[in-house]
């Protein structure tokens, strides 16, 4: 049931209690995961509409920072030996989730409870909220 994981990220706080959780998982039979984290295309809309000038750099700057969270986050994960994939996309984040559930055959799906845009109301964060309702796998949450 978790030897390939999905573990979608957006590099919050939370991040940390989740790859804790994930190297826990190698004793139950975890050997993958393919980590995701998408940038959410709606923020870059928003910022072509209102800073065209600052476009190019911020995305790149987004880029560059998600890709280096993850690569990070890659290492701790193979030193525990357990391999690594990492997908960074643009698009929205639940929708990519889901996508990324089918195309790479994973067994279950691990995330944390609440990401950056967090808000005290919530139960659940909305993405985590969205991916727990609509995954066809088994989803695993990690509270903060």
């Amino acid at each position: 049931m978790f030897k390939k994981i999905l573990y979608p990220t957006d590099f919050s706080d939370i991040s940390n209690k989740v790859i804790a959780a994930i190297k826990q998982l190698k004793e139950a039979g975890t050997s993958e995961v393919v980590l995701i984290h998408v940038i959410d295309s709606r923020n870059l809309d928003a910022m072509v509409h209102w800073a065209p000038s600052d476009y190019q750099n911020t995305r790149k700057l987004i880029e560059d920072m998600a890709a280096e969270n993850a690569r990070e986050t890659a290492v701790e994960l193979e030193k525990e030996g357990i391999a690594v994939r990492v997908l960074i996309t643009e698009g929205i984040p639940t929708q990519e989730i889901l996508k990324a559930e089918k195309e790479e055959g994973v067994s279950s799906i691990i995330v944390g409870s609440h990401g950056k845009s967090n808000l005290k109301e919530f139960l659940l964060g909305s993405v985590s909220e969205a991916v727990v309702r609509k995954a066809q796998n088994p989803v695993i949450v990690i509270k903060r």
